[in-house]
């Protein structure tokens, strides 16, 4: 991290602003090694390997950092040689690609796919990923002058509140566990005039549910150690996709038979070659067996969240990964 993005953060205890106390003090040279220590109630922050670690190693999100470090660099249009990751982002957020001067703050970075899409846009990003993976971000886009990178819980962001031009959380509301509590953590941080960008799994309905098996086999998944369950969908999806392959050719269903059967299916979706194909339908597949917390919500349920924010401009429309929801915050406080 460089000593300049500390101006950034806050006590997540008291909102006071923080100071370096790093190992080896070097002016204006990155902090990789050190501490952040709090002006006005003293607690201390670590800063191990570039990034400050406000929350404990052993979390909740176990899973995320597991499968994030495994594949690191998967997503990453920069790596596969798509535009996939910026494609999705611009598409969701609907933000334009020039931010030069704005602050954007993306919670859930994951390993970095989108923080690396946020940076491209000139703005000031602050990443913030609760797992492990914040390490994957760090690696590929911690030394990116426009960028900080933390390791922090969304229901006590290390930041001042109203601070931020847009906020964005893709992918990560229904993984929480109170995905509600979440958003109104996440609009907090939107300053008057900004934008918050977020998405969540649309709720199943009718026959939909006998589709979304997913929800059959995570009672028993979501409570396998992550390092145990891992291998075992890396060798099942490798063992399966002889027959995704052909199951993939069935007319009209090919694909959904697939999901069906936990194989992560996006052939004729996204220009990948067939290793690549194999490796997000792993990735994938953990994604969705892995989490201990799934909660999906409706788009009525979406947007009352951004009403009682005090939200205006809301959009909520179905996207990529159920349902998308963008709006302008209007008001500080919050409606009843």
């Amino acid at each position: 991290m460089r000593p300049e993005h500390v101006a950034l953060l806050r006590c997540p205890s008291c909102g006071a602003s923080l100071s370096i106390i790093p190992v080896r003090p070097v002016p204006s040279a990155p902090i990789e090694e050190g501490t952040l220590g709090c002006d006005s109630c003293g607690a201390l922050t670590p800063v191990r390997r570039g990034v400050a670690r406000f929350v404990p190693v052993k979390n909740y999100a176990a899973g995320f950092g597991l499968q994030w470090l495994r594949h690191a660099r998967t997503q990453y249009d920069s790596a596969n040689g798509t535009s996939i990751s910026a494609d999705r982002f611009f598409a969701q957020t609907q933000w334009p690609r020039c931010l030069q001067g704005e602050t954007v703050l993306e919670v859930g970075s994951g390993s970095g796919r989108f923080t690396e899409q946020a940076a491209a846009t000139g703005a000031t990003v602050v990443s913030v990923e609760y797992s492990e993976a914040v390490d994957a971000n760090s690696a590929s886009n911690g030394l990116l002058p426009n960028v900080l990178i933390v390791q922090a819980d969304l229901f006590a962001l290390p930041l001042a509140p109203a601070s931020f031009d847009r906020v964005t959380c893709l992918g990560v509301l229904r993984h929480t566990p109170d995905p509600a509590a979440a958003f109104q953590c996440l609009a907090a941080m939107v300053r008057p005039g900004g934008h918050l960008s977020v998405d969540i799994y649309r709720r199943p309905r009718g026959i939909e549910r006998l589709l979304k098996t997913r929800y059959l086999v995570r009672p028993i998944t979501r409570r396998i150690p992550p390092h145990l369950l891992y291998p075992l969908t890396r060798a099942y999806v490798r063992a399966m996709w002889p027959l995704a392959r052909l199951i993939h050719r069935v007319p009209r269903v090919g694909r959904r038979i697939n999901w069906a059967l936990q194989i992560a299916d996006y052939r004729d979706i996204y220009p990948l070659s067939e290793r690549q194909l194999r490796e997000w339908a792993i990735l994938d597949t953990f994604d969705m067996l892995a989490p201990r917390y799934d909660s999906p919500q409706d788009g009525a349920t979406l947007r009352e969240w951004f009403q009682r924010a005090g939200f205006s401009d809301v959009e909520v429309a179905p996207g990529p990964n159920g349902v998308d929801g963008r709006g302008r915050r209007l008001s500080v406080g919050y409606g009843g």
